[in-house]
């Protein structure tokens, strides 16, 4: 692996126009446009591409589509996960996904970061006299047993506890600890889930 991916999977500053990223990004978006290409009738192609696209991923994945995936090779999936329709990952720094995590519908987990001011952010010619920009990021986890309801987005250096639930609509910029409903923009944790949420306590 070369050094300027070792230094984007860091969170140090890196280029994202160097060979080995593009020959991985580019298999990660074909690997994606196929999946969306299939139906849930065709399960051995579905399981092939997944493989290829998360080579660390645990037993029971299952992905709806359609799916937009920037590497892939840096998220870990793992043991029954379910994510509904429109999942996007942008995986520039490691993604940890628990055991038993169901994803809604439009949810976007998004490492990446851009410098806040302008000069730096923008393309700009480097030393080896091409033009490019300079990104970092920071990695995401989300523990075991976790609800993401639909148009949820975790950005950049989040993790979310086990057993937590994030309510839709919810931008998750902080962490949240273990236990927890969190909803909101930015999210935040309303209360500890208990006993009292078991479904049989509910009116209907």
């Amino acid at each position: 692996m070369e050094e300027n991916t070792k230094n984007m999977l860091a969170g140090k500053p890196y280029r994202p126009d160097t060979k080995e990223l593009g020959e991985f990004s580019s298999l990660a978006h074909r690997l994606s446009r196929d999946y969306n290409m299939t139906t849930d009738e065709d399960k051995l192609e579905r399981k092939a591409i997944i493989d290829r696209l998360f080579p660390d991923h645990g037993e029971g994945v299952y992905l709806q589509g359609p799916i937009e995936v920037d590497y892939g090779r840096f998220t870990k999936l793992g043991d029954n996960f379910y994510s509904n329709f429109n999942l996007t990952i942008l995986d520039t720094c490691p993604i940890t996904i628990g055991n038993n995590v169901m994803f809604g519908p439009n949810i976007t987990l998004a490492t990446p970061l851009h410098p806040l001011l302008a000069d730096q952010r923008n393309a700009r010619l480097q030393n080896d006299g091409k033009v490019a920009d300079i990104e970092y990021g920071a990695p995401i986890t989300i523990g075991d047993n976790c609800w993401l309801a639909s148009n949820v987005t975790v950005c950049a250096g989040v993790t979310i506890g086990n057993n937590c639930v994030i309510g839709a609509g919810s931008v998750v910029t902080r962490d949240i600890p273990d236990n927890s409903l969190a909803v909101g923009v930015p999210a935040k944790v309303i209360r500890k889930l208990s006993e009292k949420d078991r479904l049989e306590n509910y009116p209907y």
